[in-house]
């Protein structure tokens, strides 16, 4: 029978992809040592179909670009050098939409303390963009994901579930209710944390330069799965405390009970916080670099559970697939 990468899952790809090139590990980043420092290089390539919900505005485009690629520099520890975009336009798109898409890009790298160096442009069928960010972080303080180790702390920044509630949102308005979400303040910071995503450069670099963490990835595609990939490049487990998980108050706006707000807190992904490992002899040293949520442990045990007021169950690997994109992700507002 033939096999379909949509059947595979994305995950599953990627690995028999990185087999055939002989990438030994994966990170947020891949790594060239120069001197004392390390080099970063990361790549990621949008779609308006699959990574753009209709409400999206052509600033939020732009923005988002080069957001999800210093979200990545974030999770080594590094700081940012510049980026590069290439842009594949249909040829009937407006200038006036091309040149606001760009002002959003020019904007989220300025607000980041980097600039986008150049690129490529090229006519496209569906609007594609593809940004490459680059990065350094000295050899002493790059991040990776494996690393954890059994007894360390397992932290996030941030809080989570307002991009998977802003998600839900924007399916159901898909540009036809713009204007009742802008009305209403709740609704539109959702969508915001959603198309607007602030990558944790400044966080990353202070957790880094601590010298506290053991490991530490981004939680874009959300946290179950990142889990499993801290798991999987750890060769560990976790136990994650179903009630220190940081929900965004928001969420309520959109969730249905407290069960779903923590659903989407875990799988429905987009809200870029970093998900970390800390010795614990070294906590209060982390708690110094920035402001975190310690939401359980690291076990020797290769199995990720989490445990709630009903005991203690695995969690399952969901969260956002790409090969799916948001069209396929259930719109339950």
């Amino acid at each position: 029978m033939t096999q379909r990468c949509i059947d595979l899952g994305e995950r599953e790809v990627v690995k028999r992809i990185t087999e055939i090139l002989g990438i030994l590990q994966r990170d947020d980043c891949t790594t060239a040592e120069d001197g004392e420092r390390c080099l970063v290089w990361t790549t990621d390539m949008l779609h308006r179909k699959a990574d753009f919900p209709g409400i999206a505005s052509p600033w939020q485009i732009g923005w988002m670009t080069i957001a999800v690629n210093l979200s990545d520099v974030a999770a080594m520890g590094a700081v940012p050098l510049g980026l590069l975009v290439a842009a594949g336009i249909p040829p009937e798109t407006e200038l006036s939409f091309v040149e606001e898409m760009f002002t959003g890009m020019r904007d989220c790298a300025h607000r980041f303390g980097t600039k986008i160096l150049g690129g490529d442009l090229d006519s496209h069928d569906e609007l594609t963009l593809t940004g490459t960010a680059l990065g350094w972080v000295e050899k002493t303080h790059v991040l990776r994901r494996h690393g954890a180790r059994p007894g360390d702390f397992l932290c996030t920044t941030g809080t989570m579930g307002s991009a998977g509630a802003g998600l839900r949102v924007a399916l159901v308005a898909e540009g036809k209710e713009r204007g009742r979400i802008e009305e209403d303040p709740n609704l539109l910071a959702l969508t915001k944390r959603l198309l607007e995503p602030a990558p944790r450069i400044k966080e990353g670099r202070a957790l880094a330069l601590s010298k506290s963490v053991t490991s530490m990835m981004d939680n874009s595609d959300g946290l179950a799965l990142s889990l499993y990939d801290l798991a999987d490049a750890s060769s560990v487990g976790f136990l994650v405390e179903e009630d220190l998980i940081p929900v965004d108050p928001l969420v309520a706006e959109v969730a249905k009970d407290k069960e779903d707000a923590i659903d989407l807190a875990l799988a429905a992904g987009g809200d870029f916080e970093l998900v970390f490992t800390v010795r614990p002899d070294l906590i209060e040293r982390a708690r110094l670099a920035c402001e975190f949520t310690v939401i359980g442990t690291v076990l020797e045990e290769k199995k990720i559970w989490i445990k709630s007021e009903k005991g203690k169950k695995t969690l399952e690997a969901r969260g956002y697939e790409h090969m799916l994109g948001f069209s396929d992700q259930e719109p339950s507002a």
